[in-house]
C-alpha cells in the first residue's frame, strides 16, 4: 500500500496565506479551494490523502465522509475535534507505507510521532504542493497552455455543480 498523508484541514487553511484571505470572503471557496490543491497534489504525487475538517462546534453535525477525486474528505461530528479523528486514523490506518500527518498544531505533532507517523509541517506541505502544481505546468506546456477547468465554468453552473457535490 503507498504512503498516506493526513492533513489537518483547517489548520492548513489558517495557515497558507493565500487561503486565509480567501476565507475571509468565502469560506466555503477557500475550503473547497484547498481541496482541490490537494486532490491535484494527490494525482502529482501518487500516495493517498485523507483531509480533516473539524465540525465540533457544529450543532447536530455528523461525520461525514465523501471523496473528491482520488482524496478522501471527513468532517468530524459534534463535539469531535479533527486532532482526534487524525489520532484514531493514525492508530487504526492499514499501509505498508509510511504516514505523515501535515498539521502546525504542537500537541498534535507529539501525539502523531508516539504512534509512529511522521508529521510535515503546514508550510512544508505547501511547499510541496507548489513544487507539484510548477511541475504539472511544466509538463502541460509541452501539450500546450494549460488551462484549469473550474476557470472555465461559468460561476452558476459552477454553483449547481457544487450543490451536487455536497449531497
Amino acid at each position: 500500500m503507498p504512503d498516506v498523508l493526513i492533513v489537518d484541514g483547517y489548520n492548513f487553511l489558517y495557515n497558507w496565506p493565500e487561503l486565509a484571505r480567501l476565507k475571509e470572503a468565502s469560506f466555503d471557496h477557500a475550503r473547497d479551494k484547498l481541496i482541490t490543491e490537494l486532490v491535484n497534489y494527490q494525482a502529482y504525487w501518487g500516495g493517498r490523502v485523507i483531509i480533516v475538517f473539524d465540525a465540533h462546534k457544529v450543532p447536530g453535525a455528523t461525520e461525514k465522509r465523501e471523496r473528491v477525486g482520488e482524496v478522501e474528505v471527513i468532517y468530524s461530528r459534534e463535539g469531535e475535534t479533527a486532532d482526534a479523528v487524525i489520532e484514531k486514523l493514525v492508530g487504526n490506518i492499514n499501509t505498508q507505507g509510511q504516514v505523515y500527518v501535515a498539521t502546525s498544531d504542537q500537541a498534535e505533532q507529539r501525539m502523531i510521532l508516539g504512534k509512529g507517523a511522521l508529521r510535515i509541517p503546514v508550510r512544508e506541505l505547501k511547499v510541496y504542493v507548489e513544487q507539484a502544481r510548477q511541475e504539472i505546468d511544466r509538463a502541460g506546456q509541452d501539450d500546450g497552455p494549460t488551462v484549469r477547468l473550474d476557470t472555465r465554468i461559468h460561476q452558476t453552473v459552477r454553483q449547481i455543480l457544487e450543490r451536487w457535490r455536497q449531497r
